[in-house]
């Protein structure tokens, strides 16, 4: 057997097949490195990891008769608008990498946020009403009147917790359940659980949406930050920063 192996002389592969196995390598390193610095530049970090949602007592909230959500302390210098849709993937990952570096601003009291949701990608959930149900859940944490349990509520509905696109959602119950980890008191449970604001939900969700259209010239579009009538550019990565010096 040994004498077999050794007068064994493999066969030249063909000049074709070289050539097609090396037209095959140097595509899949362009598909590496095009990826590679795709990611590299689409990737931002997440500002101020580590922080958390607004936890300082000193925060409240409050649900304003539009419909509104006003997080922050009472003397904050600076009030933004924040234009959000509860299932926008846009929206989540804004929260996920400005959230905790907002939060911090809030409890440091050099920001307030007025959260103004819409209901536009209703019919991109499962259920087909998520985005006006969750709106009608923040808005009963929002009248719970604890700053910190609306924050945490909030920041887990848009990251965490964030239903994807044609997805599964959560259910009146399961909103009721994350409000009850945030802190929330049964009276909120209760107003969650038997989706008691979702008509009002709905109405704000309407009113809102016509006031994003006006703001951006008839195309609404979530996330929209604005400082005053301002648009601010998220897309620039010390915005939360410059906003508050």
């Amino acid at each position: 057997m040994s004498e077999s192996r050794s007068n064994y002389t493999p066969r030249p592969m063909s000049s074709k097949t070289t050539y097609a196995l090396g037209a095959v390598a140097l595509a899949l390193i362009a598909v590496i490195v095009f990826v590679a610095i795709r990611n590299g530049h689409d990737e931002v970090s997440v500002r101020n990891d580590g922080y958390g949602s607004a936890h300082d007592p000193g925060v409240h909230v409050m649900l304003e008769p539009d419909g509104s959500i006003l997080l922050g302390r009472p003397a904050a210098p600076k009030t933004i608008d924040i234009f959000e849709d509860p299932i926008c993937p846009a929206c989540g990952n804004m929260e996920r990498v400005y959230g905790q570096e907002i939060a911090q601003k809030i409890d440091e009291g050099k920001l307030a946020v007025r959260y103004r949701l819409v209901n536009f990608l209703d019919a991109r959930s499962r259920s087909k009403d998520y985005s006006t149900r969750a709106i009608a859940a923040n808005q009963c944490v929002a009248e719970g009147g604890s700053g910190p349990v609306y924050a945490k509520f909030h920041t887990e509905l848009f990251t965490t917790k964030r239903p994807s696109e044609g997805g599964a959602d959560l259910s009146n119950d399961e909103l009721a359940a994350q409000a009850r980890i945030a802190g929330a008191p049964e009276s909120v449970l209760q107003c969650v659980s038997t989706g008691a604001k979702v008509d009002a939900a709905h109405t704000s969700a309407k009113t809102t949406t016509d006031a994003l259209e006006a703001l951006l010239g008839g195309s609404a579009a979530t996330p929209s930050v604005f400082d005053g009538k301002t648009k601010i550019d998220v897309s620039k990565e010390d915005w939360v920063d410059v906003l508050t010096r």
